[in-house]
């Protein structure tokens, strides 16, 4: 069995080819597991990475479908209409029962990040997508096996939440939501707490996500590099699961996190 390499870097900016040379007493056929990823070169300032490039081309196919779609809409849907409306229908009528009259407002941004998530973590998936290298580095890699995206993508959740929070409530009734004295200060206590409880859920959206995607590109890169045909086949379809799940429960916590923070503090 081949000997692997954990690999930890914090700057971004940091190139890994370096890595790619076996240290003394190792062989060079070392299968390594790079947990930053791989800079690919710079755009200006910008440091374009392997998972940067796989985010553009996600959002590009996202938006080439959505124009393709909205132009092959017909009174009579058949076919690929058929299952787009099912999955918009079925996300849409989620949101309703947990949001009910807010659901307008919800449903495009949960489900942006619902599609999003979920065409990024099977695009993932394909096949020899980490074979292609540049510059002895892979060129293409999962963008939710990078901290970065997840907690990006966890910032905005947070953010968009507080951002129609502060709108259905208002700015007073918002900061009450963390600062009052009724009850002796108890609820003061309590709105501290929940204002530390808004950090957790940021490290929560992030981790979860990341640690999921990260840990079954890590199973298929082993399982492959060990067994070529028919047993990664199996580990190939739990992540299948495990790619549709992630984006479900992404999806469903913001959610429930932007209907809890837009309700009075008296329902509370």
């Amino acid at each position: 069995m081949e000997n692997f390499t954990y690999l930890a870097k914090t700057p971004i900016s940091d190139t890994v080819a370096e890595t790619n040379v076996p240290a003394e007493g190792e062989t060079g056929g070392e299968h390594e597991i790079i947990l930053a990823p791989e800079v690919l070169g710079n755009l200006g300032p910008l440091p374009v990475t392997n998972t940067l490039l796989v985010s553009w081309a996600v959002v590009g196919l996202l938006v080439v479908l959505a124009i393709a779609i909205r132009l092959s809409l017909s009174k009579k849907p058949r076919g690929f209409q058929n299952f787009i409306e099912l999955i918009i229908e079925g996300g849409f009528n989620t949101v309703s029962d947990l949001a009910h009259s807010k659901a307008k407002t919800f449903f495009p941004w949960v489900m942006t990040f619902f599609l999003f998530i979920l065409t990024a973590n099977l695009l993932g998936l394909f096949p020899g997508f980490t074979t292609v290298t540049y510059k002895e580095m892979p060129l293409l890699r999962s963008i939710n096996s990078d901290l970065n995206m997840t907690l990006s993508l966890a910032l905005l959740s947070v953010f968009i939440t507080h951002f129609f929070a502060i709108r259905f409530l208002g700015i007073k009734d918002y900061i009450k939501k963390w600062f009052s004295l009724e009850m002796f200060g108890v609820f003061l206590f309590v709105g501290l707490l929940e204002l530390v409880g808004e950090f957790t859920k940021i490290v929560s959206l992030s981790f979860r996500l990341f640690g999921n995607i990260f840990a079954g590109e890590v199973v298929l890169g082993t399982v492959s590099s060990i067994f070529a045909f028919i047993v990664p086949l199996p580990f190939y379809f739990l992540e299948l699961i495990v790619a549709f799940v992630q984006a479900a429960v992404f999806m469903m916590l913001t959610l429930v996190f932007m209907v809890l923070l837009t309700e009075k503090h008296e329902a509370h």
